[in-house]
Formats: C-alpha cells, structure tokens, sequence
C-alpha cells in the first residue's frame, strides 16, 4: 500500500475554479492561492445567506489511542460517499498545526484514499492564517508591553499580565519565560508564557466571529491583564483592535480546496480540542450549509471534547442544530482500551474487546443526552475479524444506534457508500431535538461540574485555591453566564492520560481558570494539560524533508 503523501502526489487535482463552479461560485467570488486553493469573498457569503441551509452531520470519535482511529478520514471518506450516491456534500473541516504535524500526530488531511488535497500545502503553511493569528496575537502582547514601559496610563498591575505571546510549534522551553531584561529601555522586566497558535484566543476569535465587525467586537473584549484595582484591561483598552483586524482580514475568509475524488472541502481555523474549543470556523460551516444539502464537519479529539464543545459552545454561540452525530471507533482502539498492547492489536481477542468497548459505550451514552441520532462507524483494518466485527455491530445496535463498516482509507468514497446510506436512512427516519447539556444561568462551578460527572464520568471535583479564587472573581466581574471550556487530556474520559475504558468516580482537578472573554467561555484547566506541548524523544520532523526537485518526503 502506497503512503499518504504518495497518493496525495500522485492525485490528479481539478482546478479550484472548477470545482468552485459546481457549487455555483464564480471565479470572481473566489481569491485564489495558486490553482488548486482559494478563499471564498465576503460577496459570495453575503449572497449565500439567503440558500436554505442544508443538513449538519457531526463526526467525532473514541478517545485516541496510539491504535489510530481516523476521524478525518471517515468525515472525508464520507463526504465522497456522498458524492458516490448522487448528493450535493461539502465538508467543513479545521486546518492543522505545525505544532503536531513536526511532533507526533501528524498532519490532518484524512489518510489512504480519503484525503484533502494539497495535503503538503494544507499541513504546512497553507494560505497563512495561523501565521496571521499569531501575529495578531503577538501584536498585540507588543502593544501591552510598550503602554507599560510608555508610562502605563492604564495602571496594569505587572503581576496580573494574562495575554500570552504564541508560535505555532510545540516548543515546551517557551513555557516560562522572562522578559524585558537588559537595560530601561528594553521594557519592564516580568514572567512571561507562550501557548501555541491554536490556542490563542485570537485563534477562538476568529473560529467563533460572523463577519469583520462581530470579530472586531470580539477582539475588543479579550482580556489582557488587570489594573491595580483588578479591574480587567481589554485589547479596546490598548487600542490595538483595528490593527489585530487588518493583520486577520483574509484569514477570516474561509479556505476552499478539494478531496482526492473533488468533493468540495472547507478548511478553516483549527483550535485544538484538549486545550481549546476544537472547531472549525463558524463562517465556514455555515457557508457549507448554505452551499450544499449536507454539511460533514467534525470536532476535535474525542466526543468527550471535541463533541461536547461542539454541541454547547459553538453550536450555543452560533445558533447550529445538528442532524445526527457520527461516532468513529475501531476493533484495535477498543482493543487497546480493553488492556492490549499496541504490539498484539492484530490477533482476534473478544474478551479484550469486550472489555474495552466501554469506552465506546460512555461515548453513545454522552453523545444520546444531546438528543441527536447516533451513527457509528467502525474504520476497518484487514486485521479485524468477522466476530469482532459482528461483536461491535451488536452492541451498537442494543444501544439505538445504527452501525456501519467504513473502508474509505482504502477504498475511498466507495468504501464509505454503506456509512453514507446509514446516515441518510438515520436522517431520514430520526428527528434531531438537539439541546445543550447545561443552561446559561448556572454558575461556572456548576457547569464545569455537570460536565465532569455527566461527560466524563467524575464523582466530583476538587479545585485548587487559586483555582477557588478565579472562578469567584470571574463571577464577581460578570462572566458566569458564560459556557466552559474544558482543557483535559484527549487519551482519557479522565483527566489522567493512563485511565482507559471508562473511568467513573474518580476526583477531577482543576487547577487554574481564565476567562476568554472575546471569544465567549470560560477555560478550566483539568490535570496536567499544556497550553504549549513540547516535542517527543524522536519527532516527526526528523524524517520529514525535500528533493532537488521540491518533492516533498516524510510527512507521512
């Protein structure tokens, strides 16, 4: 079998114009980045608003493994099913970080023969909006030091400075930093922290903002720091919104490119999901309704994340209703959640995986309290075997959930045609009533704790004192109607990593919590979480290289 980034080269790719066209989007409504990306005009989304809106499809997963469970690459296989079967789909999907894609993980273009292409070009620089968002939010931590060193009109309390400078790579050294040392003219010497790209809350921002003015507003609010009285400073403070709004223009336009079997793909913003909201943006999934009859998007990580800051921030703050939820699971994750060693995944082992599925189980169960129809897909690898198979079908099954074999990493839309016809059927015969887990008018510590014991399993939660201390002071200045972001490890339910299957009763920590007042919530940070990750003992990065002829290998 062929790698990843052999397929991608090897595709034959329409022209972006062409396939622009059968969404009936005119060439002069595109702004195009070469012959085979563009970004969609204001024009055309203006125009659009008027479209019915067609049916939201969500796709989310197990908790990841090092089994692999291929999330994008159902959401893509399953968008050129679509297509396989006569029906008008666009896929709405976030951009990747530099950060995993030169660490671990891997880029996020799908795998196999369901893939968004130029893969090279969507895992590395794109059409540059990260590099946009880190500027901007690197601007404006600029803008906060010089008021402070020009005589600090706004009497910022250097001790409680919260704005971040960011990079999009995972380099743990940033984590602490000090700035300002040198002379009197080099600044105000302090602590100081990175995050990455994808979890500024520029990236938020702009994922979450309608149009240039929404956004203008949103960044208007971020709080930067406190005065000497506590009260919050804002990027408006600073003055800095206009120019963070001219750096942003073109990355709040929504990126069009292609899959391997031309589906119409919308890439756009990539807010990681164990530290942030994990969505694609707002402009952009509402574009794709707008667009076609069915909208395939997914959320980050696993559904104890990506699925529920999904279903009670994005779709609270932008007013979605989703149509059904497809759940991507696998024999081998379920497997390794059920105690098996990554190195005897391949071997038929029912009583491992009967042990395991409870992962998948706590996954229906949390997906059913949102009220939409379920449907789950089992990415299929040539080493499953028909009992485990069966297995997996009838236990979703005895739980009301329709159940479908994907084989779209290697056979493409094909592969995906008996998932696409599931879907229809579940939309078909199974009204969605969707509806948040939690009400507005809840306290932040109520919020973060239905989510901890009704998401994740928790018999309760214990706060650290500054922790106690925050959430009382954000309620104090008139945050607590907002949701929580929940920043916790992607590989549990819990928010410890080695806690597989499905944890339940333990204690979940919280440690610190801020509030992202630009983009709307409120972030608990659970565990041992790191808004700036570090590289592992052998990184991606060292196979990853180019040719003479700017071929290039590794990335896969």
């Amino acid at each position: 079998m062929k790698t990843d980034i052999q397929i991608a080269q090897e595709a034959v790719m329409e022209p972006i114009v062409e396939v622009a066209k059968r969404l009936h989007i005119e060439a002069d409504d595109l702004e195009l980045y070469g012959k085979y990306k563009a970004k969609i005009s204001d024009g055309y989304l203006k125009k659009a608003e008027g479209n019915p809106d067609g049916k939201l499809i969500l796709v989310t997963a197990i908790n990841p493994t090092p089994a692999g469970e291929g999330k994008t690459t159902v959401s893509v296989g399953l968008g050129q099913a679509f297509g396989r079967l006569g029906k008008k789909a666009v896929i709405a999907l976030r951009e990747p970080s530099l950060g995993p894609c030169f660490g671990i993980k891997g880029g996020a273009a799908g795998g196999g023969y369901a893939q968004v292409v130029p893969m090279e070009d969507l895992n590395l620089h794109f059409t540059g909006d990260f590099h946009a968002i880190t500027s901007a939010n690197n601007l404006l931590a600029a803008m906060l030091d010089n008021h402070i060193q020009q005589g600090n009109a706004l009497e910022i309390d250097t001790r409680q400075v919260v704005w971040k400078r960011c990079l999009d790579m995972n380099d743990r050294v940033l984590r602490n930093i000090v700035v300002g040392m040198g002379g009197k003219a080099d600044g105000v010497v302090r602590e100081d922290h990175f995050v990455i790209t994808v979890a500024s809350e520029i990236m938020a921002v702009l994922c979450l903002s309608e149009d240039m003015e929404d956004m203008k507003e949103r960044l208007g609010r971020m709080v930067v720091a406190y005065n000497r009285q506590g009260e919050p400073v804002t990027a408006a403070d600073l003055q800095a919104v206009g120019a963070m709004a001219a750096l942003l223009k073109d990355a709040l336009k929504p990126n069009l490119i292609q899959t391997l079997e031309h589906t119409p793909a919308l890439i756009h913003g990539g807010p990681f999901a164990n530290i942030a909201h994990g969505c694609n943006s707002v402009r952009a999934t509402k574009a794709a309704l707008k667009m076609a009859d069915y909208c395939i998007t997914e959320a980050g990580f696993g559904a104890d994340l990506g699925a529920e800051k999904f279903f009670d921030i994005k779709c609270r703050i932008a007013g979605l209703k989703p149509d059904a939820v497809v759940l991507v699971a696998t024999v081998r994750a379920l497997k390794y959640n059920g105690g098996v060693a990554k190195a005897d995944l391949t071997e038929e082992n029912l009583e491992a995986l009967a042990k395991g599925i409870v992962n998948l189980e706590k996954h229906i169960e949390n997906l059913q309290k949102y009220k939409v129809p379920v449907v789950v897909a089992l990415n299929s690898f040539v080493t499953d075997t028909e009992a485990e198979v069966s297995y997996v079908k009838e236990f979703c099954e005895e739980r009301n959930c329709e159940f479908a074999l994907a084989e779209v990493w290697e056979k493409g839309g094909e592969g995906g045609t008996a998932l696409a016809e599931k879907v229809l059927r579940t939309l078909e015969t199974k009204e969605s009533h969707f509806e948040p887990l939690y009400g507005d008018a809840l306290t932040l510590k109520e919020k973060i704790e239905t989510v901890a014991k009704e998401i994740y399993g928790a018999g309760a939660v214990s706060y650290a004192s500054a922790a106690q201390l925050q959430l009382k002071r954000l309620e104090e200045l008139g945050f607590g109607g907002l949701p929580v972001c929940m920043a916790k490890t992607q590989y549990s339910l819990s928010d410890d990593p080695a806690l597989l299957g499905r944890p339940e009763g333990y204690t979940m920590q919280v440690r610190e919590v801020y509030v992202s007042a630009g983009a709307g919530f409120v972030v608990a940070l659970t565990g041992a979480v790191m808004t700036m990750p570090g590289l592992p003992g052998k990184p991606a990065a060292l196979h990853i290289d180019v040719d003479k002829d700017g071929v290039i290998t590794g990335l896969f």
